[in-house]
């Protein structure tokens, strides 16, 4: 081998070095390069690869992804239906009294909805999962985007780490394919923050701006430190960028509001009153205590939280390889923790602009476990060194394992309600102007786009739920221009809201578990059950197996109750 075409890695610089040289950030250009092809390593991962990854793992996710909030069917879904069949259930924040819902978001998601609709007519639970498809496409791409940026900068080994917990993790895994503003905050947080490495400035804060102003206004905190960033290294090409961007959507928002709701109004402006000038009363819908987002962090990613936690407390070893637009990267996942843990009214969805750069610090963390026992100017690895270096599969394997457990066990345990309303165009015999009745099981309604045409509506039922609930589009009122006196935005519920003569239903959705008292489902005089499912009972089965799957004890060790579809006996 010809000794002056190789060259050693460099790892640390000499004490013969200068002091410029020792205090210089690492980058991926730092890395001496090889005659023999080194310029094509030194680009770091292709794009092929980590998008089919991301494909794959987006496709699965779409296919047996759960509704893990009601928020998302009742805000999201509804209203696309609504767009889409002209049916479909109103919420207090669709009234035009209140606007605090965008159009604008919903016609976004209708570019795949409604070619959808064409190609699979009355088939609408094949157009709900093409829309699924479509934001895990949206997601892949976004992530895709940012993998390749952080090898190309900071190396393939952090950016293969990263790829893994953004395919695997728990939390991407869910979160990439709900229909939901904090989803599209995070693909856009994932695409700005490549951007950003990528030194395309201008385009890294439009892309901040969609993710605000077309996603979530709230996620503006989180976006700011790519913004000034940006605006610090290209001002005028990023303020340009950031304000045209900015007046288009705002201008966009405004007619589209204006469209549906019939009058002048910017639902942006009206939800950040409500929420910050107004005194929001989100207290209403439930609080929870200040750790709550770290007991839902560790949930989703496990050891990958914890280390992606760490990054600032090893930030004095990481910075001696990486320049700071790596910790400007990871910053919002400090600042958006901190922020929404001071909120009182807390919720998982909260937290998914971060996800994606829970990936990145953790990733970091790992790959940089050796440098926490290599000696700052020593040139020479000790055993501990390599033996750590051999330690960083492990602990990633680990993470990714742990994280299938929690995938696994929400999948399964908690999938019943989409397949069992799945069920109901199997028997279409009950005849045009069935009346699909549900009572405390509304908040588990997987959508409109699971009802088959025969049922001509959907009623609910007292079960003792004191709260306000959606009501059906009226389109006698104004359908999306209504602003129906039954609505409030107190939470107190509404006389009109239950269905007071239960014997017109023809189906009744039920969940049946292990208590002390009678369902209505009990009265086999009554009621036959047409379709059973067991749902893992949360409050019967111990956290460690409930939350994560154990083999051989997850099915031993859990309670399950059952999930039914009761149909009225013929008299």
């Amino acid at each position: 081998m010809d000794l002056t075409t190789t060259t050693t890695r460099q790892r640390r610089p000499l004490l013969s070095g200068s002091t410029s040289s020792s205090t210089k950030p690492y980058s991926k250009t730092d890395k001496p390069r090889r005659s023999d092809g080194g310029d094509a390593e030194d680009r770091g991962l292709g794009w092929f690869l980590p998008f089919i990854a991301l494909c794959y793992l987006r496709y699965m996710s779409a296919t047996s992804n759960i509704v893990h909030d009601c928020d998302e069917v009742f805000n999201y879904w509804e209203p696309l239906h609504y767009l889409l069949y002209k049916s479909g259930f109103q919420t207090w924040e669709y009234s035009s009294n209140f606007a605090l819902r965008s159009y604008l978001y919903i016609l976004f998601h209708e570019l795949a909805g409604r070619p959808a609709s064409w190609w699979f007519g009355d088939d609408k639970v094949r157009v709900f999962y093409a829309v699924r498809l479509f934001l895990g496409l949206l997601s892949a791409v976004s992530d895709t985007v940012l993998v390749v940026a952080l090898s190309r900068k900071y190396g393939k080994r952090i950016a293969t780490y990263a790829v893994a917990m953004l395919c695997l993790t728990s939390g991407c895994f869910f979160a990439s394919t709900s229909f939901l503003p904090s989803s599209f905050s995070m693909y856009a947080m994932s695409l700005s923050s490549g951007l950003l490495l990528f030194e395309k400035y201008a385009m890294a804060v439009a892309v901040s701006v969609f993710g605000v102003i077309l996603g979530w206004p709230f996620s503006i905190l989180a976006f700011l430190p790519v913004v000034i960033y940006a605006l610090v290294k290209r001002f005028k090409q990023a303020f340009i960028s950031g304000a045209a961007t900015s007046i288009f959507l705002l201008g966009l928002s405004v007619l589209v509001d204006h469209y549906y709701y019939k009058r002048w109004t910017s639902s942006v402006l009206n939800l950040l009153i409500y929420n910050v000038l107004g005194g929001g009363e989100s207290h209403l819908y439930g609080t929870e205590g200040p750790l709550f987002y770290m007991k839902n962090g560790f949930n989703n990613f496990n050891l990958g939280f914890v280390l992606a936690i760490l990054f600032i407390a090893l930030f004095p070893v990481i910075r001696r390889k990486y320049d700071r637009c790596l910790l400007v990267v990871i910053s919002p996942m400090y600042i958006w923790l901190a922020f929404m843990s001071l909120q009182p009214h807390k919720e998982e969805r909260f937290l998914y602009p971060i996800y994606p750069l829970i990936c990145v610090s953790a990733s970091v963390v790992i790959e940089n476990i050796p440098e926490l026992f290599r000696e700052k100017y020593s040139t020479r690895e000790s055993l501990l060194v390599t033996i750590t270096k051999y330690i960083r599969p492990v602990i990633l394997g680990l993470i990714l394992c742990a994280s299938h457990a929690r995938t696994f066990s929400l999948i399964n345990g908690y999938s019943a309600p989409l397949e069992v309303y799945k069920l109901l165009e199997h028997h279409d015999d009950a005849g045009p102007g069935s009346v699909l009745c549900v009572g405390s099981e509304w908040h588990r309604y997987p959508s409109s786009f699971f009802v088959p045409d025969y049922i001509s509506e959907v009623r609910w039922i007292d079960d003792g739920f004191r709260g306000l609930l959606p009501f059906p589009f009226n389109s006698t009122l104004g359908g999306t221009a209504a602003s129906p006196s039954y609505f409030n935005n107190k939470n107190q519920a509404s006389d009109e809201q239950f269905l007071k003569n239960i014997e017109t239903c023809t189906f009744l959705i039920e969940l049946q578990l292990s208590r002390p008292y009678a369902y209505r489902g009990s009265d086999l005089s009554t009621w036959e059950a047409i379709a059973v499912l067991p749902y893992l009972d949360r409050e019967l089965s111990p956290a460690k197996y409930r939350s994560f799957f154990i083999p051989y004890k997850w099915q031993e060790k859990n309670v399950f109750g059952k999930y039914v579809i009761l149909r009225r006996v013929p008299k």
